[in-house]
C-alpha cells in the first residue's frame, strides 16, 4: 500500500459515467476544489446525454462552473475524455491520492472488475488496484443481479471501497442537497478529507465547509 501520511499535494482523479445520479459527482467535485485540492475529471460519453435531463445543464457547463471554484480556491482541475491516455491518472508512476468512480454504471464496475482498460476510466482505475490506491466505486443502481453483487464482491476483495450511494437519514435531510451530501462526506472521509456537510452521528447539526 502506497505512504498516505501527506497526500494533500496529490490530485484526486473524479470520474463521471453515465449511470443517473450525476449530482453526487458535481458536488464530489466541487467538495474537493473547495478543500484545496487539485482533481483530474475524467468524462464518460455518456455524461453528454445525463447532464442536461438530471443537471438541466450541459457536461461543459457544469465543467465551466468547476472550473470557476477551481480558480478561485487556487487550485486546478483537469479534464480528460475516454480515449486520453496520455492523462496521469493513466500511469502508476503519476502522484495520487485516489480515484472515484461517481456515479458507477453497473457496466463501467464490470469492466474495471475484469481489468479490461480499455478506455482511461478503466485504466485509471486498474492503476489504482495494481499500485494499492484507494479506490473508491459509487453504484446507483436497484435492484442489483446477481452478478452485480458478484462483480462487487470481487472488487471488494481486489481492495476497492464499494460505496453507493445510499444517504441516510437520521441526520433529518430537508432538501436534496443534503441527501447528496450524505453520501459525498461518506466519499471524502474515505478519501481523509477533512470537510464538514452534514451531521454525523450523535452530532446536533452540521455545518458546509463553504
Amino acid at each position: 500500500m502506497e505512504n498516505r501520511k501527506d497526500e494533500s499535494h496529490k490530485p484526486v482523479t473524479v470520474a463521471w459515467t453515465g449511470a443517473s445520479g450525476l449530482a453526487y459527482g458535481v458536488r464530489l467535485a466541487d467538495v474537493l476544489l473547495r478543500a484545496g485540492r487539485d482533481v483530474l475529471l475524467l468524462l464518460s460519453e455518456a455524461v453528454e446525454q445525463t447532464a442536461p435531463v438530471e443537471m438541466g445543464r450541459t457536461a461543459e457547463e457544469l465543467v465551466a462552473g468547476l472550473r470557476d471554484v477551481a480558480a478561485a480556491r487556487g487550485v486546478v482541475l483537469h479534464t480528460f475524455g475516454r480515449r486520453d491516455f496520455s492523462a496521469p491518472a493513466a500511469s502508476g508512476s503519476a502522484p495520487s491520492a485516489g480515484m472515484v468512480v461517481c456515479p458507477c454504471t453497473m457496466g463501467t464496475l464490470a469492466r474495471i472488475a475484469v481489468g479490461s482498460g480499455d478506455d482511461l476510466l478503466h485504466r485509471a482505475a486498474d492503476v489504482c488496484l495494481k499500485e494499492g490506491r484507494r479506490l473508491i466505486l459509487v453504484p446507483r443502481e436497484t435492484p442489483l443481479a446477481t452478478h452485480h453483487l458478484r462483480n462487487m464482491a470481487q472488487l471488494s476483495a481486489d481492495g476497492a471501497v464499494i460505496l453507493p450511494a445510499m444517504p441516510g437519514f437520521y441526520n433529518r435531510p430537508r432538501r436534496i442537497e443534503d441527501l447528496i451530501d450524505f453520501v459525498v462526506q461518506r466519499i471524502c472521509d474515505r478519501l481523509d478529507i477533512d470537510v464538514r456537510l452534514t451531521a454525523r452521528w450523535g452530532d446536533r447539526g452540521g455545518e458546509d465547509e463553504g
